[in-house]
């Protein structure tokens, strides 16, 4: 009748002795009569929030997903967002699925997924908690850097034992260089055997059909192979990337982290780094709007 899902209605009717009009008003109050009917609509909007404590030792990167960028612009929108990331900091959780039978600590009574579901039936799209990373460094800070509103967020994990202006300036452009380059590891120590050889494999079959290396001997083909892998992997590694601010274009990352630290007589550590980007894998629904108009009005 409501179009919610078989385990909120008992929770409904234990809520109300089994009376059925209160069911379903129960139902509506949590919002969960039509967020399911608005489960199916695919979310691939949204923001990313990034949340980091006031001594920089803790911080949280949610991607929290609606239908349209309209909505992830909204005011409503992007303080449920932040209520989230507030959620995320003190919570236990380790995965959104353990997270949304948390009890939601913004209302008493209503658990994270309650009060999800309260927002899809006020702002009228369907949403939900995609994922969410949280970043402790007791030995140094955690740097942040938002790109575009949320379309993307970083956060980089800094291990040192000096912390001024100068260190958390190269920590945040460090975070940039992140959100624009898309590295995926931060050293090559960090890159499994497995990945290497999967790679090896694609650039020996681009090699294979590539006309110029036709009747090489095998010696030239892995050697080139390797050249073109070892290429790619500085690419994937962020202190292998050539630093985006270096003003002679060649400086590796390594570099210009290693120059700050002996400006500053600091050890400094890049120890890992988070990067969400909004809707990032999920495939879009292609809206014609014309024909859905014309479908509306009959023709």
């Amino acid at each position: 009748m409501t179009g919610s899902g078989m385990m909120d209605c008992k929770k409904a009717l234990n809520a109300t002795e089994g009376d059925m009009d209160k069911a379903v008003e129960w139902l509506r109050e949590k919002g969960l009569a039509t967020a399911q009917k608005k489960a199916s609509r695919i979310a691939a909007e949204g923001i990313v929030k990034l949340l980091v404590s006031d001594d920089g030792k803790r911080a949280v990167a949610v991607e929290v997903n609606s239908e349209t960028d309209f909505v992830a612009k909204n005011e409503k929108f992007q303080n449920y967002v932040a209520q989230v990331a507030a959620q995320i900091m003190d919570s236990p959780a380790q995965d959104v699925a353990a997270l949304l039978e948390e009890p939601w600590k913004f209302e008493e009574g209503r658990t994270v997924q309650e009060a999800l579901a309260g927002q899809i039936s006020v702002i009228g799209e369907n949403m939900n908690i995609r994922r969410f990373a949280k970043v402790e460094e007791q030995n140094g800070f955690i740097a942040s850097y938002t790109h575009m509103g949320g379309k993307i967020g970083v956060l980089v994990d800094v291990e040192t034992d000096v912390v001024n202006d100068e260190i958390k300036e190269m920590a945040k452009n460090l975070a940039m260089q992140v959100a624009a380059l898309k590295p995926l590891y931060v050293t090559a120590d960090e890159i499994s055997q497995e990945f290497k050889d999967h790679e090896i494999e694609i650039l020996t079959a681009q090699i294979a059909n590539d006309p110029k290396m036709a009747g090489k001997p095998e010696k030239v083909i892995s050697g080139a192979v390797m050249g073109r892998l070892n290429k790619e992997l500085k690419e994937f590694c962020l202190m292998d990337q050539i630093y985006v601010k270096a003003e002679d274009g060649k400086q590796p990352v390594s570099q210009y982290v290693a120059g700050v630290a002996k400006a500053n007589g600091a050890s400094i550590k890049v120890k890992s780094f988070v990067r969400f980007e909004t809707g990032e894998g999920i495939e879009k629904k292609q809206e014609d709007f014309a024909a859905e108009v014309a479908k509306q009005m009959g023709n």
